[in-house]
């Protein structure tokens, strides 16, 4: 398993206070946490400048998933302990990483994240997961920064509907109409920080108007006591992030031992292994 300082902390890094405690409960989400050092930004944009280089031109980077398993480098930014710190605040001692990916919008990107849960993708029980969102630039509403929607977490599901626009990055939504726009946060991040999301929470983000690059690097993790549904995702399988895991109800995926690049939303992590 292993934790590791892929990059320089900083200094403010810390547990969460009770007061965001509360926060995440009452409201579904804690934003502008400590990670990484002003001095860490250029390798964080190194890093992922690098891991996306290797996509062959045709794959768009939002369109892939489950990084953790295929690539060494993403696997070990995962296991940063100020980072597995906030989320033990949240989970407990014992809890999985099952997911990890990119949203990524160049200068001027036209795509849009729709408004959505992501309980709605995930067939989790209990539906029990928390994101964490790492911005490896500046992000702000101008360049497309993930915006909440304050409590919606505590509303039940809401009614999600196809759209096939080629400019969503995901294929459902929720209607604009179905949101209290006065409940509508803006998460803006400094590279290095993050923020912590509940999965039933709605959120989304508009296109990147400016002239900035835009990243965020999600991370999916889950108590050891969640079950994926294997008939509805066979590919789901976790890796230990923390603690122990008690109750060893899901595959278990490899730690990758090198570098292989997923060109497709769900892989088995034995799939990568001739890349490494």
């Amino acid at each position: 398993m292993g934790e590791i300082e892929l990059f320089e902390i900083d200094k403010k890094a810390r547990r969460l206070t009770q007061e965001e405690k509360e926060q995440y409960i009452n409201e579904g989400y804690v934003t502008g946490l400590p990670v990484f050092s002003e001095n860490a930004v250029k390798d964080l944009h190194n890093w992922y400048d690098e891991l996306s280089s290797n996509l062959p031109p045709n794959i768009d980077i939002n369109k892939t998933n489950m990084w953790h398993k295929a690539s060494k480098k993403f696997h070990d930014l995962c296991r940063t302990p100020a980072i597995l710190d906030y989320v033990e605040d949240l989970l407990g001692p014992n809890f999985v990483q099952w997911g990890g990916q990119f949203f990524s919008k160049e200068p001027k990107d036209g795509s849009v994240v729709p408004w959505h849960q992501d309980a709605q993708y995930w067939p989790l029980n209990p539906s029990n997961a928390v994101t964490v969102w790492l911005a490896v630039f500046d992000t702000d509403e101008e360049n497309g920064a993930m915006k909440v929607v304050s409590g919606s977490h505590k509303m039940g599901r809401f009614v999600h509907k196809k759209n096939t626009a080629k400019n969503l990055v995901l294929d459902q939504e929720v209607s604009f109409d179905q949101l209290d726009e006065t409940k509508i946060v803006s998460l803006n991040l400094k590279a290095g920080q993050i923020s912590l999301h509940n999965d039933a929470l709605l959120h989304g983000s508009e296109a990147n108007n400016s002239d900035r690059r835009r990243c965020g690097v999600t991370m999916r993790f889950s108590p050891t006591n969640v079950k994926g549904d294997l008939k509805i995702w066979p590919f789901f399988e976790t890796q230990l992030a923390r603690g122990v895991d008690e109750f060893n109800l899901n595959p278990i995926a490899q730690i990758p031992g090198g570098e292989a690049t997923p060109q497709k939303m769900f892989s088995f992590s034995h799939e990568f292994e001739n890349e490494w």
